[in-house]
């Protein structure tokens, strides 16, 4: 709960906060997987049934809508749980207006655990807008740590593929790609949310939290284009790879081939004269052996000779 000077008390019941709202600065943090939360947000009267149902639906993409008495923003940080994907990006659905901020989760989100802690501190933001606004910078500050993670991975996979004594694994980079892909899924239209907020016309969004909104929506281009630049550069490196060992097969193949050529005469002399008929010379002779193969010795190197000046040894 907020005390308008960046400090506040944690309210731990539903039972304490009929006393407190819309009478002072308030911000409620609920998941909306526990059944008493649901019932809360549905019996309350500022909250329209198409609200309530946009709080708690199982699936959003990021937004903002005007609501009768608030705002309805929906947002999206990265998922930074233990034993998850960046990728799989956790849903925050918000309502908002100048004494009252809901937000609404289902799997914890780090930049809301952040803010809590500064709230205890005594250090957190003063007003409803402040709070929202510093909620949408946090959650894209924490998606620069995963790109850089992005970028730095595509790094040693490239550094792998130029070094060449071991070729990077294509499987984890395709999952790199991937998570990639994911991430630049949500945020473009995390991006389009922002922007409508900005445009939303409330009085409790003063000068400073628009310049702060501002400055997550840039850092959200900025991310977007690093994003695609990492996709482009994650498909580079798996065609270098494609490429390299294409390259690697067509040369064993090559060489099979060249082999294959040399024992060629070899093996139709060898098959000839083993068909095991009458007619076959040199069977009454004992140095026919010998002879034929030194015969099949200067024919090899004959045919090895000839393909050397033909350039293709």
């Amino acid at each position: 709960m907020r005390d308008g000077q960046g400090g506040g008390r944690v309210l731990c019941e539903l039972s304490e906060i009929g006393s407190v709202i819309h009478k002072e600065p308030l911000w409620l943090h609920f998941d909306y997987s526990f059944e008493d939360t649901t019932e809360w947000l549905k019996n309350q009267s500022f909250l329209d049934e198409w609200e309530y149902q946009a709080l708690t639906a199982d699936e959003t993409r990021p937004r903002t809508v005007n609501g009768n008495e608030g705002l309805l923003v929906f947002l999206r940080g990265v998922n930074l749980n233990p034993k998850q994907s960046p990728e799989d990006m956790v849903s925050l659905r918000c309502f908002a207006n100048e004494k009252l901020l809901i937000t609404c989760r289902k799997r914890h989100i780090m930049s809301a655990q952040d803010m809590l802690t500064q709230i205890k501190k005594g250090q957190g933001a003063k007003s409803i807008g402040e709070l929202l606004s510093t909620l949408v910078m946090r959650l894209s500050m924490r998606m620069q740590d995963i790109i850089w993670q992005i970028e730095e991975q595509l790094d040693e996979f490239e550094e792998a593929l130029e070094n060449s004594e071991q070729l990077p694994n294509y499987q984890q980079l395709s999952v790199l790609r991937r998570q990639t892909i994911g991430l630049k899924r949500y945020l473009k239209p995390q991006k389009l949310a922002i922007n409508e907020l900005l445009l939303v016309k409330v009085n409790w969004l003063n000068e400073d939290h628009l310049h702060q909104l501002e400055e997550a929506n840039n850092a959200l281009s900025r991310y977007i284009e690093e994003l695609e630049a990492a996709i482009e550069w994650a498909q580079v490196i798996q065609n270098a790879i494609t490429n390299h060992q294409n390259e690697q097969l067509n040369q064993r193949m090559y060489i099979m081939s060249v082999v294959a050529a040399l024992f060629l005469p070899l093996g139709f002399l060898t098959g000839l004269l083993g068909v095991n008929i009458g007619g076959i010379p040199g069977t009454e002779w004992n140095g026919a052996f010998a002879l034929f193969v030194i015969m099949l010795v200067v024919i090899t190197a004959g045919v090895g000779v000839y393909f050397k000046r033909k350039g293709w040894l």
